[in-house]
């Protein structure tokens, strides 16, 4: 350990990941001289070549060596930064960090966390629209809310709360479309489709019709939080979670157009956390969930 040319397979690494020197050099911030001179270094310290002689500015050529030895020093020094980065972004006893969708962090929970920092005012929650579940495993996260039914391997799961879908729709374009009153007269209007598997227009047909609601049609989006903001800019009627859209009906940016029409989706949201003793401040978060949950009833 004492021998190795730790600049030198830094800098290498880095022209192994870049395919040149000139990149590797802006990546390390020194002299495109220094880095060819690091590699001369490690050529000769090894006595084995690393690079195979080319013509012409093409992409450097690695040696069968050069790449074994380019694979094993750049992954060497990913895991080193990944532990320093963990390290560094060590957080005190109170710092909880929630992951959860761009669509639920938006609509349901940010409008809530003033009451969390009233009801527990030394807890620092940081929130990460992530979908993946990885970062449990190694502590970046603390817990996650996700929707759906799972399945989440080796990770403990609980219910938090269920939903139901309606229509809902612009004011505006309620109006400019004759008030519509009965699920009937969505056949003549345009739709929107969230791609949120549980929220789809088949859903609703089936429950409530009509049997000729063309449902190729209308413009489909990427996340619950787009297809409602294009509802209320009346682009359409889209069919959507009540959770999600609980404070714009209230608010009146959306109306209900059918009433108290709803299709029940049960237990929508779950609380997803490793399955060890959860800190005490995590707890506490987790508890604050619940009471929040509680609160508000699908309807």
């Amino acid at each position: 350990m004492r021998e190795l040319p730790l600049n030198a397979l830094r800098a290498f690494a880095m022209v192994h990941a870049h395919g040149g020197v000139r990149a590797a050099a802006r990546e390390l911030g020194m002299a495109h001289s220094s880095v060819s001179r690091h590699l001369t270094e490690l050529d000769r310290w090894l006595g084995v070549p690393l690079l195979r002689a080319s013509a012409g500015r093409g992409a450097l050529m690695f040696t069968p060596q050069g790449e074994a030895l380019g694979r094993a020093t750049l992954a060497g020094l990913r895991g080193i930064e990944q532990a320093v980065a963990a390290l560094r972004e060590t957080r005190p006893a109170h710092a909880v960090t929630l992951s959860t969708s761009p669509s639920f962090a938006i609509r349901w929970l940010l409008p809530r966390l003033p009451a969390l920092e009233k009801a527990h005012p030394k807890i620092e929650l940081s929130v990460q629209v992530e979908q993946r579940l990885d970062a449990l495993d190694d502590g970046r996260i603390d817990l996650a809310i996700r929707m759906g039914t799972g399945p989440w391997p080796d990770l403990h799961a609980e219910a938090l709360m269920d939903d139901v879908l309606y229509p809902v729709m612009s004011p505006t374009l309620w109006q400019t479309s004759g008030r519509p009153t009965r699920p009937t007269q969505l056949a003549s209007l345009r739709l929107l489709h969230d791609r949120d598997p549980q929220a789809s227009w088949e859903a609703w047909r089936s429950a409530h019709g009509p049997a000729r609601l063309a449902l190729q049609r209308g413009a489909r989006y990427t996340s619950s939080d787009l297809v409602l903001r294009a509802a209320m800019q009346g682009q359409g009627v889209a069919l959507a979670r009540h959770r999600l859209a609980a404070d714009d009906v209230a608010n009146g940016s959306l109306v209900r157009p059918f009433g108290r029409l709803d299709v029940p989706l049960g237990t929508s949201y779950w609380i997803v956390r490793p399955p060890a003793k959860p800190r005490a401040a995590v707890a506490a978060v987790i508890d604050w969930l619940r009471w929040q949950a509680a609160g508000t009833a699908a309807r």
